[in-house]
């Protein structure tokens, strides 16, 4: 896009030729002169002409043109040239018919599909006969027949709004996990919840992360289709209570005294964490391959048919952690002949590390099994939704899914935020871009796929960045955002393959709508059933500075207090963000930190009044407010808005005040992503403070 307008809707910020030189060269397309743009645009057209029909077509199942195929019928010499069109869906059914048309030039054609094909991903095959001869000339189109939206809250809540508990996971403190937030927390949090009428457990991405250094944003994960072993709750792998072994190492006293420290410890030590627990599970794989693989038992059955089902993505992102563990965790510095994902090195290599490569596919099957069940036991609590999971924008660009889909990512572009009121710099997030037009010629199999990962055991499923199905704003590699440009995606297509996917799930979808978004996204993104995002803090007019009332919500929306970017509402209204961000340095004037500061207790001033006026909190609450009646009014509030789901922040319920992540300051001056709550959940919930802190419907 050659320009687009700023967050506050009144300015235009143009792109610079340069940056749209670079950004094409980043797709492997030269405009660095006049001359070689207008050969590439030739190029383009001639290519998009030469299509006998095109590649990839998503269209609603209701829409009138789903039954008409576009098609270009060759020249030739006969007067009439035999066509035959042929669907097979998913399911290998196929339906044939056939006709002529006149001959000569090479022109367009409409032809009708004789009956409306079922929703699902379906291939579409068309023949010409140009010589009379059975010459033929074959086109084949990946035909994606989606319904109009995504499911609807209202199916899922039968009728009624629903709120739930969004967390961080691994910053949970508990009796059982092992110094991190696990799976077993989250069946913990769904009991406490399922008794006080709540909907959902809603959660970080869960994605693959190396768990080291400082490799450990969920938001930045090394493959989005598969997760981290993190989250795995040790003592419920079935193997656990058939190995002996394992559970008198995890019963030493070396072991228990390392869990104590971990259990205690303020800072989340992912390395640590997982260093500890490795050597029991590498044990509990053997057993699952001496007791289960090899025996034709359930669940060496069920093994055999996830592995089916994942692969062959599965055995790519296994193969990819096998390798990392020899060559390293970056696999841009590997050996030129192990970066070819695909190649005769690594098949080799694979085959050499067999057994690694089996305890990686072994401790993805496991996650999923535990997911299921935690799923599972969220509807026996109650859980209407159930889990709520999070699908972050990106891959690093080191991990696996760049590794293992070169053609798709572009590593000389990163993807990010522009300039806006928050960040003058704007943001660049590190993630490379994705090519829109790759994906598009490839089906969309990588979109497919992430969405499936992403529904597979959930309710709801919230979709990071919404924006970026509709324009991703992309960075020259090594620029600032300041240099960015917004890059258009193929809207329509994606959010139509996420309706599909939403429906064949039975799951709602979240989009996060947040920041320099154009007024007709949300429309949009509402006409396809996605719910946007109203973040309690940032619901105020723009000019007048006045928030929200409860009222002005939309229906159609999750309404939250805060997003894991900022601090929770006790550490918001102290400032603890602005704080910190002066300590590290990242605010070195004096005087901006006084004005950001003044500007956080007007916030908290008009906050207040606004919770006055809905008569939340008594009138002289400016002098007499505490954190208990702020966070119970706050929750009130936003459980009074039309919303049809609302989620509360269990580090707000906990009093929490530090956040989990500062935007744009790096890990060696803050720690994100590693602050661990300060309570335990047993001891959280057992206050009577917590019950009473969920604030009440209006």
């Amino acid at each position: 896009m050659d320009s687009y307008v700023d967050q506050t809707g009144e300015e235009r910020r143009h792109t610079s030729d340069d940056t749209r030189v670079r950004l094409l060269a980043a797709m492997g397309l030269d405009a660095s002169t006049d001359v070689k743009a207008r050969r590439i645009l030739r190029a383009l057209r001639r290519a998009r002409r030469s299509e006998w029909i095109a590649p990839v077509r998503v269209v609603r199942q209701q829409s009138r043109n789903l039954t008409r195929v576009q098609v270009r019928v060759p020249a030739s010499d006969q007067n009439d040239v035999p066509w035959s069109l042929v669907l097979r869906t998913e399911d290998g059914i196929e339906t044939r018919w056939s006709g002529s048309t006149q001959g000569g030039r090479s022109r367009r054609l409409a032809l009708a599909m004789p009956a409306v094909p079922p929703l699902g991903y379906h291939d579409l095959y068309i023949s010409f006969d140009v010589s009379g001869a059975g010459e033929h000339i074959i086109g084949r189109q990946r035909l994606i027949v989606v319904p109009s939206r995504c499911t609807p809250p209202e199916v899922r809540l039968k009728g009624r709004r629903g709120f739930g508990i969004t967390t961080n996971l691994y910053t949970i403190r508990s009796e059982a996990n092992w110094g991190a937030g696990d799976i077993g927390d989250v069946k913990s949090i769904a009991d406490w919840l399922g008794r006080r009428g709540g909907s959902f457990v809603g959660m970080n991405p869960l994605h693959a992360l190396r768990n080291a250094d400082y490799d450990v944003s969920p938001y930045s994960p090394i493959s989005r289709l598969f997760r981290n072993p993190l989250y795995l709750r040790v003592e419920d792998i079935p193997e656990f209570a058939l190995d002996a072994r394992a559970r008198e190492h995890a019963a030493s006293p070396e072991v228990r005294a390392e869990l104590a420290e971990l259990r205690s410890a303020a800072m989340l030590d992912y390395a640590r964490v997982m260093s500890l627990r490795t050597p029991v599970l590498e044990s509990l794989h053997r057993t699952f391959v001496q007791h289960e693989a090899v025996q034709a038992t359930e669940r060496g059955h069920a093994y055999v048919a996830y592995v089916a089902q994942e692969n062959p993505q599965l055995t790519q992102f296994a193969t990819f952690m096998a390798i990392s563990e020899r060559e390293g965790p970056d696999a841009r510095h590997w050996p030129a002949e192990l970066r070819d994902a695909s190649g005769e090195p690594v098949a080799t290599l694979a085959r050499a590390l067999a057994e690694r490569v089996d305890y990686h596919r072994w401790l993805q099957f496991e996650l999923d099994r535990q997911l299921g069940s935690a799923e599972t036991h969220a509807a026996h609590a109650g859980l209407s939704l159930g889990i709520y999971q999070d699908l972050a924008v990106g891959s690093a660009p080191s991990g696996s899914d760049v590794w293992s889909h070169p053609e798709l990512f572009l590593l000389g572009a990163t993807v990010g935020a522009p300039p806006d009121m928050y960040s003058d710099d704007g943001q660049n997030w590190g993630l490379p871009a994705i090519n829109p037009h790759v994906l598009r010629a490839t089906g969309y199999d990588y979109w497919t796929r992430l969405l499936r990962a992403g529904f597979r055991h959930t309710g709801a499923l919230r979709i990071d960045h919404a924006l970026g199905l509709f324009r991703m704003f992309w960075i020259p590699l090594g620029e600032s955002a300041k240099q960015g440009a917004y890059v258009r995606s193929f809207n329509k297509e994606l959010l139509g393959i996420l309706a599909l996917e939403s429906a064949r799930h039975g799951a709602v979808v979240v989009g996060e709508d947040l920041g320099t978004v154009p007024p007709e996204v949300p429309r949009v993104l509402a006409r396809w059933g996605v719910l946007g995002s109203k973040v309690m803090v940032f619901e105020r007019d723009f000019h007048t500075g006045r928030f929200r009332t409860a009222a002005e919500y939309p229906r159609m929306n999750l309404a939250t207090v805060n997003t894991h970017d900022l601090p929770p509402l006790v550490g918001w209204a102290e400032a603890r963000d602005i704080t910190l961000r002066a300590d590290v340095g990242d605010l070195g004037d004096p005087d901006v930190t006084a004005l950001m500061r003044a500007a956080r207790q007007s916030d908290l001033g008009a906050l207040i009044s606004s919770l006055i006026e809905a008569e939340l909190l008594p009138h002289d609450a400016h002098d007499t407010l505490t954190p208990d009646a702020l966070i119970a009014a706050v929750h009130s509030f936003v459980r009074r808005t039309p919303s049809a789901l609302v989620g509360l922040s269990l580090d707000d319920l906990a009093y929490e005040a530090m956040p989990v992540n500062i935007p744009g300051v790096w890990q060696d001056k803050y720690p994100s992503w590693s602050r661990r709550m300060r309570d335990r959940v047993e001891d959280l919930f057992a206050m009577e403070r917590t019950s009473s802190s969920l604030g009440r419907e209006g």
